[in-house]
């Protein structure tokens, strides 16, 4: 049974994890009133704190996720998770592989986990991450943890929606200069050197150490390297003291008001590329570029074909 935006909006407020889960698929979906649904939650999101935990393929993401969950909980905080999990290859939805990793805290009605789909894509995958995290965050969640699929641009995308971004890295992560420059550097507010029982743990932390030390010039915030064995629990601790001392650093040096004006500048040139793009690919320019394609390709570069399109469209605004 459908239930009016109005209605949704106020059960949402209210904390009704039916409602939640309703919400969220409206926005996954981009069902026609999401985009109401979202400006009617807009005004009562900005008390939770977002966390980005990422990193390669088997680093631990999940085990550390529930863990750090469990001690949020401890504090008495509500967190919701949002996993970015690959696409599945028969049904285009989540595979869930992250969810079963999670199953203790599933009966916690202080914790909310949803899954969503890369679906082969990264361009708005943030923005809809984000815009899940506005929901929790107005249902009265204090921490939204992402945990990303930690695979190319993609957590790039979800570092840049969280405030404090965790990048997990194990012994046997390889060249360490690799990891510098696909970015994972960059991004990081913490690092974490997870199953750090195995061979080789102490020797990788000096090096990730002596990589950061070069970049430290240039930063007021210095990450720091914390070894975790995440399916124990050990480190746990000591990452979440880290984690409150990057908040209160981003507090202090008032750069986390900066650093959320900046995301939503993101996120609104974001949908108006994506609103022009609609926009643009109307009926008769789809029937231009299948002419051009069928007629004109050797004639016309596709460069100036794109500029005669685009002065039409101007002359239209």
């Amino acid at each position: 049974m459908s239930i009016s935006v109005d209605k949704l909006v106020k059960s949402i407020l209210e904390g009704n994890r039916l409602s939640i889960a309703r919400g969220m698929t409206k926005i996954e979906n981009e069902e026609t009133d999401y985009v109401q649904l979202l400006s009617d939650l807009y005004n009562k999101t900005g008390s939770a704190y977002r966390l980005g935990i990422t990193g390669p393929p088997g680093s631990g993401k999940s085990t550390l996720t529930n863990h750090l969950t469990k001690k949020l909980r401890k504090e008495g905080y509500k967190v919701g998770i949002i996993a970015v999990d690959p696409t599945s290859p028969f049904t285009g939805g989540a595979i869930l592989g992250d969810r079963v990793r999670m199953n203790d805290l599933v009966l916690d009605k202080g914790v909310f986990i949803r899954s969503m789909a890369t679906r082969g894509s990264s361009g708005g995958l943030a923005r809809q991450a984000g815009e899940l995290a506005d929901v929790l965050d107005a249902a009265g969640y204090d921490y939204v943890i992402y945990e990303t699929v930690g695979v190319g641009q993609v957590e790039l995308d979800i570092a840049e929606a969280a405030d404090t971004t965790i990048v997990l890295i194990v012994p046997e992560s390889g060249d360490i200069i690799q990891s510098l420059k696909s970015g994972l550097m960059e991004i990081a507010d913490v690092f974490v050197l997870n199953k750090s029982d195995r061979p080789g743990a102490d020797r990788m932390q000096k090096d990730l150490e002596y990589v950061l030390h070069l970049r430290e010039a240039n930063h007021k915030w210095h990450p720091q390297v914390f070894q975790t064995v995440a399916n124990r629990g050990t480190g746990i601790d000591e990452l979440w003291i880290e984690i409150k001392n990057h908040r209160s650093f981003l507090e202090t040096e008032e750069l986390l008001l900066k650093k959320r004006d900046k995301r939503l500048k993101n996120r609104i040139e974001t949908i108006i590329r994506q609103k022009i793009e609609i926009h643009f690919w109307n009926d008769n320019r789809k029937k231009v570029l299948k002419s051009y394609l069928e007629n004109e390709k050797e004639n016309i570069s596709p460069y100036l074909l794109a500029e005669r399109m685009l002065e039409k469209l101007l002359k239209t605004l």
